[in-house]
């Protein structure tokens, strides 16, 4: 079997794109709307950790609040070697730009659904409302 020069560069760059493209990890976007509906790009200088924002996909009728902004976040997947965006990478950019807002709470979050892109081997969204707890 004899392979032409040309042929055999295109196997070599092929081979080489799919196997550098494994390196790559996921990436993200988000959207934050806040109260007076302009985009929201200051970080908040307080010291709030991730795990400490509450993440719910309901309200909370129990305590009172003040609403800082929406938030609207994406998370993908950059190739087709990794695993699909799963709900705790969107909880983690929802707690993401949370913080940025100095917000206590992301409530009424909503999930989108996985999908192919021609930006992306997958994805998927979350929507929420982020709130300061004012009691």
């Amino acid at each position: 079997m004899n392979i032409r020069t040309d042929e055999m560069r295109t196997i070599i760059a092929v081979g080489l794109f799919l196997l550098l493209g494994g390196c790559g990890s996921t990436w993200s976007t988000s959207n934050v709307k806040n109260n007076e509906g302009s985009e929201s790009s200051s970080v908040s200088t307080s010291a709030i950790f991730s795990q400490e924002i509450i993440i719910l996909e309901s309200d909370i009728p129990d305590r009172k609040y003040k609403i800082l902004g929406d938030i609207d976040v994406t998370v993908n997947k950059t190739t087709i070697f990794h695993s699909d965006p799963t709900r705790e990478m969107v909880d983690k950019k929802l707690r993401q730009e949370a913080i940025k807002l100095g917000a206590d709470a992301v409530i009424f979050v909503r999930y989108g659904v996985v999908g192919i892109s021609l930006m992306s081997w997958g994805s998927q969204n979350g929507k929420g409302r982020a709130i300061v707890f004012s009691d």
